[in-house]
């Protein structure tokens, strides 16, 4: 599976569109994340918690948009984006989007 975030793929003919794909996930805090990163703030720099868990996250989603276009016989996703949003407190949803697509 091809994934870009341009319109076109280099070196390859879009022959038929397929449509909007999407995958998401929401993920919740854990209390031992929030604890660490409370202290974390005092000081400064990167909560590696946090970081985990929304790389995690981005790579559940992905896999799902990937699932989602290869059950509509795509070989590639064009225009690829990730979206996140608080749904709750505590818990954040990313959603990966873009346009299934058969290349030659």
């Amino acid at each position: 599976m091809i994934i870009v975030n341009t319109e076109t793929i280099a070196n390859k003919n879009i022959t038929k569109a397929l449509g909007l794909v999407r995958g998401n996930t929401i993920q919740a805090k854990h209390l031992g994340r929030d604890i660490g990163a409370g202290l974390k703030t005092l000081v400064g720099g990167e909560i590696t918690g946090y970081t985990e868990m929304l790389t995690e996250a981005r790579e559940i989603a992905l896999e799902r948009m990937i699932k989602e276009a290869t059950s509509l016989g795509a070989n590639a996703i064009i225009n690829v984006r990730f979206s996140t949003s608080q749904v709750m407190q505590g818990a954040a949803e990313i959603l990966a989007y873009g346009t299934a697509v058969i290349v030659e």
